[in-house]
């Protein structure tokens, strides 16, 4: 990464932390454009070049961890199934292990503002295509049924991280995230899973 590249990664950290700062201390709706560029001495022109919106400000943390994830699992060597999907929930969680109050953050912001749910509830849904995007690739045979399994798995796979993260959200000291998405997996893997009945 040359040194302008590092000078916008850095402008854009600054901006975005500001922003979480402000509307945790302030509250989203109250929050402006302006007051978060002043916060990090930017204008509020350069602060849209990174962040066409404020939804995005908030989730940028979170859009980082998914994508990086997905991004990682794409240049991973074949490896099983299981195994790679494994790695992407690992990968997800060791990540916002590194900042819990912003994720609980993320998650309460989310559920007090509509708008900010919608673009988390986006986030979600690209995580799960580019996911199936890569799962297609290494997916042999019939293309339908690729395109069925890709799609199976990458939403198991944010299903597994949506409710690991709701849980560890709520008890972060008493739960260990990644030992409990090896619990998931485990269950998914020895079907041990606890399914509804036909009935």
């Amino acid at each position: 990464m040359g040194l302008r590249e590092v000078k916008r990664e850095r402008t854009r950290r600054l901006i975005a932390d500001k922003a979480f700062e402000l509307f945790c201390d302030h509250g989203f709706g109250r929050t402006t454009v302006e007051q978060i560029a002043a916060a990090a001495e930017v204008g509020p022109s350069t602060l849209y070049r990174y962040f066409p919106t404020k939804e995005t400000l908030v989730l940028e943390f979170v859009d980082d961890c998914l994508a990086d994830a997905v991004r990682r699992f794409g240049d991973q060597p074949a490896v099983e199934l299981s195994d790679g999907l494994r790695t992407v929930i690992e990968r997800v969680l060791e990540q916002l292990e590194t900042n819990p109050d912003r994720v609980r953050a993320v998650f309460d912001l989310a559920e007090r503002n509509e708008s900010v749910s919608a673009h988390l509830n986006e986030l979600i849904w690209r995580f799960r295509n580019d996911l199936a995007a890569q799962l297609v690739r290494r997916l042999s045979g019939d293309p339908v049924r690729a395109e069925f399994v890709a799609a199976l798995s990458a939403g198991i796979t944010m299903n597994i991280i949506e409710n690991v993260v709701r849980v560890w959200g709520d008890t972060p000291d008493a739960v260990d995230a990644r030992q409990l998405a090896r619990q998931a997996m485990a269950l998914l893997e020895n079907g041990s899973l606890p399914l509804p009945g036909s009935r």
